[in-house]
């Protein structure tokens, strides 16, 4: 049993690191994407749409070994607030990306494990002893870390280094260079991608008790998908209401929902899901602070991006922050839940075997 363990572990940590590389990817090619006029409304829309419809055989391929329990109103109702949630947490994510860019978007992501631990410590998925030094390492982590990120979006601070790559185009860089020198941009990208950061905590609050009521993954996350795209449909619409918008063409706009749906939204979503029933909403938060070293290379190389003073001592400071964290989850020897028995009123614990394989 020890060895399953083991085993379903390395797994699961490998497609959590695996996840981030991809969202970073998509990162960079939705950059790449509205850069050369694509709307953000247009491509969140098609994400979700075509991640609906990958999603839609998983249920019928991998079955559940036991019966699932019938779909009540409360359950609904939590999918249908996870879509409403996840929907409006990846338009504002987009645009953080589209005024920013993907390394700040990596950087502010770094929120995401201390918003998340303090949401998980409300909804009593935490223990909090304040005397304990593993409660104190938390708590200091968390004001650390959203210290770091207020740093990385109100000073910029002078370019360290830039790209002298040959194969960017002169276009790309130039609306890079633009996004980079305006102040307001930055400000507005770093508030942006942080409201971003902080619905997603609460999507990881809402997930995982929605994995506690229905032990099946695929079937939460194609549910979830499908109410996703049914709240962005009119939002979107409402934002874009330029119908040509729609008009996919054979471009880096194509490919960036293509990639999203096969590659970069489903594999996140499914991976997530998974890692916060096995091991808790923190657990699958700590991953996200990885963007920031594959997303700093992926967009100097790719993009030309520029490394800005305020980023790297945003960075480390961050990470400090997380570390932290980390070290006092190690300390309190609980990676997941530490409030999901019957002591807890807020979730309803359901013992389901493990899917994941």
């Amino acid at each position: 049993m020890t060895a399953r363990n083991s085993y379903k572990d390395a797994v699961l940590f490998i497609a959590m690191v695996t996840a981030e590389v991809t969202n970073v990817g998509l990162n960079i090619l939705f950059k790449a994407a509205t850069n050369k006029g694509m709307s953000y409304y247009v491509f969140t829309f098609y994400s979700y749409a075509l991640t609906t419809l990958v999603l839609l055989p998983l249920p019928f391929i991998f079955r559940s070994r036991t019966p699932l329990p019938s779909m009540k109103f409360s359950l609904i109702s939590r999918i249908f607030l996870l879509g409403l949630v996840g929907s409006l947490s990846q338009i504002a994510g987009y645009q953080g990306i589209a005024y920013g860019s993907p390394t700040l978007a990596s950087l502010i992501s770094n929120l995401n494990p201390a918003f998340t631990f303090t949401l998980a410590i409300i909804f009593r998925m935490e223990k909090l002893v304040l005397k304990s030094k593993s409660t104190q390492a938390k708590i200091m982590g968390t004001v650390v870390s959203i210290s770091g990120a207020m740093l990385v979006v109100l000073y910029k601070g002078p370019v360290l280094l830039t790209s002298g790559s040959p194969s960017s185009s002169s276009s790309l860089r130039s609306v890079l260079t633009t996004l980079a020198s305006s102040p307001s941009n930055w400000i507005i990208g770093g508030l942006l991608l942080t409201v971003e950061n902080l619905l997603k905590s609460i999507w990881f609050i809402i997930q995982t008790q929605i994995t506690r009521m229905y032990p099946s993954e695929f079937v939460i996350v194609l549910l979830y998908s499908f109410c996703a795209t049914i709240v962005t449909a009119p939002l979107c619409y409402m934002a874009e209401p330029n119908l040509s918008a729609y008009i996919l063409k054979p471009d880096i706009g194509l490919a960036s929902i293509l990639y999203s749906g096969f590659f970069g939204l489903t594999l996140a979503v499914v991976v997530h899901t998974f890692g916060l029933r096995m091991k808790g909403p923190v657990y699958t938060a700590i991953f996200r602070p990885l963007s920031i070293f594959i997303a700093a290379f992926m967009s100097f190389i790719f993009l030309g991006d520029a490394l800005y003073l305020g980023s790297v001592l945003g960075a480390v400071i961050i990470c400090v922050g997380f570390y932290a964290v980390i070290w006092g989850k190690a300390n309190e020897g609980d990676a997941g839940f530490t409030a999901s028995d019957d002591k807890t009123p807020l979730l309803q614990s359901h013992k389901v075997e493990d899917t994941l394989v």
